[in-house]
């Protein structure tokens, strides 16, 4: 059985169209259904069922779909296993919210590159849900979230921890000197945000939405430290994580809101899919990012 059939049958099936397989794999149409009518003859069943314009995994496909998955597995694994003990080399893509992006690849990745030269790196910032879609099509090897406390038995939870947030303001504005802020004063303020439906921003949509009520930013950006540096230049307010703001602060040049009744559960969480295998340039990976994202 040609392993290549198996690597186009698992795309085409991952997305529903042998279109995007094709995309993916570099092949043209015409070669992925010459791939997957040979696995078919191979096998002597249908994988798919073709309706309208629709492919469909048969029952008798979705059985081959975990075999498949094992035998890719093991390929990776045998891989793996015939890399030089004293080199690692590899690519991995790891998936992550825009606003860790700053802080993951910030002061510590020169020693990443000095410890891992053989490893390459793909950043992609995406929004949670996306994250998952990634991860679970195989086009990300691990995530790094920031969001509600997520759990399911299709994922690793490596590492996890809870994140604070803040309402901040430049130093010098009258906000701060204020205690117990109502909260339905805050809509009133300039707000620079990060962009709309993305993680802590989108729960705090929610809370704020839960109490009738809506802040419109003067400025969305997906770039959290940007964010922080213009809020301390006095440009308006924001709402980040602790971790994006500690340097500001610490340096007096912005200040934590005293918000009343604002209290919002954000957690980070680095997963990967529970039939990932793990190799020794993902495992370096995953060691670098506990290294650099949790305390």
């Amino acid at each position: 059985m040609d392993i290549k059939n198996l690597i186009t049958f698992m795309e085409v099936a991952e997305r529903s169209s042998f279109t995007g397989a094709a995309r993916k794999l570099g092949y043209s149409q015409s070669t992925v259904s010459f791939q997957i009518r040979q696995l078919e003859k191979e096998l002597d069943t249908q994988l798919f069922e073709r309706i309208n314009h629709t492919v469909v995994l048969t029952e008798k496909g979705r059985d081959v779909l975990k075999y498949a998955h094992a035998v890719s597995k093991l390929t990776q694994e045998l891989r793996g296993s015939m890399q030089d003990g004293k080199t690692v080399k590899g690519h991995i893509r790891l998936a992550m919210a825009d606003s860790l992006c700053d802080s993951f690849l910030s002061e510590q990745f020169p020693d990443f590159r000095q410890r891992y030269p053989g490893i390459t790196l793909e950043i992609i910032a995406a929004g949670t849900e996306e994250m998952f879609r990634l991860l679970n099509q195989n086009e990300a090897d691990a995530i790094l979230t920031l969001d509600n406390h997520l759990y399911h038995t299709e994922y690793r939870i490596v590492r996890e921890e809870k994140a604070q947030m803040h309402f901040i303001a430049a130093a010098d504005n009258p906000l701060c000197r204020e205690k117990r802020i109502p909260v339905h004063r805050l809509p009133d303020e300039p707000f620079l945000l990060t962009e709309k439906g993305m993680s802590y921003r989108r729960l705090m949509d929610e809370k704020l939405a839960a109490m009738s009520l809506e802040i419109r930013p003067v400025l969305e950006i997906g770039s959290a430290g940007l964010i922080c540096s213009l809020v301390a230049q006095g440009a308006g307010i924001s709402f980040l994580p602790d971790y994006v703001t500690a340097g500001e602060k610490a340096a007096g040049r912005v200040a934590y809101l005293d918000v009343e009744e604002f209290d919002i559960e954000v957690w980070k969480q680095l997963l990967y899919h529970r039939d990932k295998w793990v190799s020794p340039q993902m495992e370096s990976v995953i060691h670098f990012c506990i290294d650099r994202e949790f305390s």
